[in-house]
């Protein structure tokens, strides 16, 4: 890949924790493992919840893996982002693992509605005598975002972090700055991303911190990062801080 040419302005990206909270965010369902009475690991496909950053989990005890949890609490859970990638390797996925508890009384109610929250459909089973609500607490995240790219982190990090906000108006928000703006791409690559003899450049992804940008130059193809002033709190603000970038690209 061409290496660039001047150091880019701002490369900051989100951390293992944050990816994490933004994959567990947007989905509601994963890969259980627990151990039997033998040891061996067992996997289970199973629907979660999430209370606050913390998985929760309804699950009877007819099941094997809800007969492995009652008998020993240590658990992950692989939970795999939505993608159109047909190579399933390239799809980013966390683990996260932990020890499983029943909530106290004063915690079930919150448990029991951030499951329906996300499983609307388990008001037909959730309060039969089998079922049981589970809360993972996190010990250890890894988060691995595709080939050659991972990162682990804390269950206290975890728990620190945030999911992304921008993350579900990002697919939207990429193929329209692809389509409508691949002028402003490419003169943000040039005077923000370290590849002024860019010629084109393609928007691959975006988060709360910048721009993913593949770019072409005469030198060859290369990757670079055009972040954001500010880290952004909302999806609204994702248009303003875009049109700023190529305002600022435009006339620098």
């Amino acid at each position: 890949m061409a290496a660039p040419l001047t150091p880019p302005a701002s490369s900051t990206r989100p951390s293992a924790a944050e990816h994490a909270r933004t994959i567990a965010a947007a989905n509601n369902a994963g890969t259980l493992a627990t151990l039997t009475g033998d040891g061996d690991p067992w996997a289970s496909f199973v629907a979660y919840g999430l209370l606050g950053a913390a998985p929760v989990l309804c699950v009877s005890h007819l099941a094997e893996h809800g007969r492995n949890l009652s008998a020993d609490p240590r658990a992950s859970l692989s939970i795999v982002a939505a993608s159109t990638d047909a190579d399933p390797l390239a799809r980013s996925r966390i683990t996260v693992t932990g020890r499983v508890f029943q909530p106290s009384a004063a915690e079930r109610d919150a448990a029991r509605a951030a499951y329906l929250n996300a499983v609307p459909a388990a008001r037909i089973y959730l309060d039969f005598s089998d079922f049981t609500l589970w809360v993972l607490d996190v010990q250890r995240v890894r988060w691995v975002g595709g080939y050659g790219r991972m990162d682990s982190a804390s269950g206290e990090q975890y728990v620190a972090a945030s999911p992304d906000p921008v993350a579900p108006v990002a697919a939207r928000a990429v193929a329209h700055l692809n389509t409508d703006h691949a002028d402003a791409l490419a003169a943000m690559s040039r005077v923000f991303g370290g590849y002024p003899d860019a010629d084109t450049a393609v928007c691959t992804g975006v988060d709360r911190y910048g721009l993913d940008l593949r770019v072409h130059t005469p030198r060859g193809v290369a990757y670079t990062r055009v972040g954001f002033s500010v880290p952004l709190d909302s999806a609204d603000q994702l248009r303003p801080a875009t049109a700023a970038l190529a305002r600022e690209a435009h006339t620098g």
